[in-house]
């Protein structure tokens, strides 16, 4: 049981922090450590890296954190089923109040079962970043983010202790964490005196884990991404979180989407954007361009008179349609490029138009 691990780990302790701290707090505090011990990037730190994964684990869930703070309030009563009525190994009863506790625990210790059952409890969500390019935000993609777990040692199966003797099961409890105690019509269920509910001892450490029963891991978890995401989206993958524990559900998996710019697009809305350049006597006389696609080019046909900023629209070449929306256009701005220096005879020729055109040359 974890309670076994918690009288005598202080998590807030690991993380630098209060009792006190905020949610906010202890998440901030556990991605600062986690970046500084992460064993890809800081080899030797493993150690020091379980260890910080194992205090966010519990107190970066608030049920488990609630259940953890009782726990060492309690202290060693806590690995029994006594409430925060009971002392020590034991629980009290207020019987003419009519307050009898969880009578489940109850008669369960009285027919000679072991620890109280604890609640299923929901695992911890989990946040991830993802980097896309911009035609993959746009289109959409299925691909996988790599998550840092924290899973039971497979060397010595979570116990702490070498294979092959390393972990000495108690003798008292038989490596249960508890014993039963007659109290008159009553047979309760209390944390063993020898192991003080751990259930043994570890005589030598595993080498895989030092002795602390965990080992850093990482999954993958494949990830669908609709096409039209923006820059900054968040995406929720319900139960790709932590596990749960005691048949618990899995937390959710939070995507924090980072989309690369494109030199040649921009985003409106379900609109890609993009500019195309025509030479003034081209825009005057009218003409046709080549506009970059996402996949492909198009011809694009500028009418005779086009204005400089004019927009004009390609359709269905913006974000693909997705359930109620419908495929998005590709607005393209006309630039007009203008000559910088005309020589004497285009002068005279421009002179001519707008003299033709009914306009007064500028003197």
């Amino acid at each position: 049981m974890a309670e076994r691990e918690w009288f005598d780990k202080d998590y807030y302790k690991v993380l630098g922090l209060s009792s006190t701290a905020t949610d906010k707090e202890i998440t901030r505090a556990y991605r600062k450590l986690a970046k500084e011990h992460h064993p890809d990037t800081n080899p030797g730190q493993e150690e020091k890296f379980k260890e910080i994964s194992v205090a966010y684990d519990v107190l970066g869930d608030a049920e488990k954190r609630k259940e953890y703070d009782e726990v060492r309030r309690l202290g060693p009563a806590a690995a029994g089923f006594g409430g925060p009525q009971g002392g020590p190994g034991g629980s009290t009863f207020n019987f003419q109040s009519g307050d009898f506790g969880d009578l489940g625990d109850i008669f369960g210790g009285l027919f000679g079962g072991g620890s109280r059952r604890r609640p299923a409890q929901r695992g911890a969500d989990i946040e991830a970043a993802l980097h896309l390019g911009f035609r993959d935000a746009v289109v959409g993609i299925t691909t996988s983010v790599n998550l840092p777990s924290n899973e039971a040692c497979r060397s010595c199966q979570g116990t702490g202790g070498a294979p092959g003797g390393g972990f000495m099961k108690c003798p008292t409890c038989s490596g249960r964490g508890s014993i039963n105690q007659d109290q008159g019509p009553f047979a309760t269920s209390v944390a063993c005196p020898t192991c003080h509910g751990r259930g043994g001892q570890v005589v030598t450490p595993c080498a895989s884990c030092h002795g602390t029963g965990r080992e850093p891991s990482s999954r993958k978890v494949n990830v669908r991404i609709p096409g039209g995401v923006v820059d900054g989206q968040r995406i929720r993958l319900k139960g790709k979180g932590s596990s749960g524990a005691n048949g618990g559900p899995a937390g959710d998996l939070f995507v924090d989407v980072h989309v690369q710019s494109d030199p040649r697009f921009g985003r409106s809305g379900r609109n890609l954007t993009t500019s195309v350049h025509v030479p003034f006597t081209q825009a005057l006389l009218g003409t046709t361009v080549l506009v970059p696609t996402l996949d492909e080019e198009v011809t694009l046909k500028v009418p005779a008179g086009t204005q400089p900023g004019t927009k004009m629209r390609v359709r269905n070449h913006g974000v693909p349609a997705a359930g109620k929306h419908a495929a998005g256009d590709l607005l393209v701005t006309v630039v007009v490029d203008m000559p910088k220096k005309l020589t004497k005879e285009q002068k005279s020729l421009v002179e001519k138009l707008a003299k033709s055109l009914g306009e007064e040359s500028a003197a």
